[in-house]
């Protein structure tokens, strides 16, 4: 074992090169000299910080959908009120 430090940045870039650029494990390995185990650790120890992201992506899309819901109650609401409104009126002039 080197017991060799590598940056976050370093470490984030090889994992990038997996997970966005679709590159194998063992070419990453070998293009940088890190060893497969050392590579695979890296993409664990991101995963439960992208799940995170996405579950908090999903709370607010969540939250959203709720609002929109609400707002569209609310207009759904002023147009049946405008509907009766304009029947009231046409019943005036009749």
């Amino acid at each position: 074992m080197s017991g060799q430090r590598y940056t976050p940045e370093f470490k984030e870039e090889a994992v990038k090169l997996i997970t966005k650029r679709g590159c194998s494990v063992t070419d990453v390995s070998n293009r940088l000299g890190v060893s497969q185990h050392s590579i695979y650790k890296w993409i664990k120890a991101q995963q439960p910080s992208r799940v995170h992201n996405e579950g908090l992506e999903l709370i607010e899309a969540k939250k959203e959908i709720l609002r929109l819901k609400g707002r569209l109650n609310k207009i759904e609401e002023e147009r049946d009120i405008l509907k009766k409104a304009a029947r009231y009126f046409a019943s005036l002039h009749e």
